[in-house]
């Protein structure tokens, strides 16, 4: 089984993950993408439960990140793979619940937010 990204970068590579499935749940659900407004507000509520801290400019980095790769997945599979995927990372939001396939998303989270310079410096983040 995959292992998961490396301790430190946990939090903000959940947080990807979580607008990523958010996005792709929404988008499945209602046929319509989720604003980036949108996104950010889903940022600040997952923001109070961790003890993570972001800038409005680093929240909106989060919500554009998200809204490509939720929309790169959906391109790149049938509708019924992409529900499939949704529900895995819908799932995989509980802790408890492990998912290859969850995994290897969080991992390209990670390796994203790397790329984009996301990871933050604080040992926290």
């Amino acid at each position: 089984m995959p292992h998961l990204p490396p301790d430190e970068h946990l939090p903000r590579t959940r947080l990807l993950f979580a607008l990523t499935a958010e996005r792709l749940s929404a988008y499945y659900e209602y046929a319509a993408w989720m604003t980036d407004a949108q996104a950010v507000q889903l940022t600040n509520i997952w923001l109070t439960r961790t003890r993570v801290m972001l800038t409005l400019g680093e929240k909106r980095a989060f919500a554009e990140l998200s809204d490509r790769f939720a929309r790169e997945l959906a391109d790149a599979v049938s509708r019924e793979a992409g529900l499939f995927i949704s529900h895995e990372l819908m799932q995989a939001l509980d802790p408890d619940y492990q998912s290859a396939i969850a995994i290897d998303v969080m991992n390209d989270c990670d390796a994203r937010l790397r790329d984009a310079g996301l990871l933050g410096d604080d040992g926290a983040a």
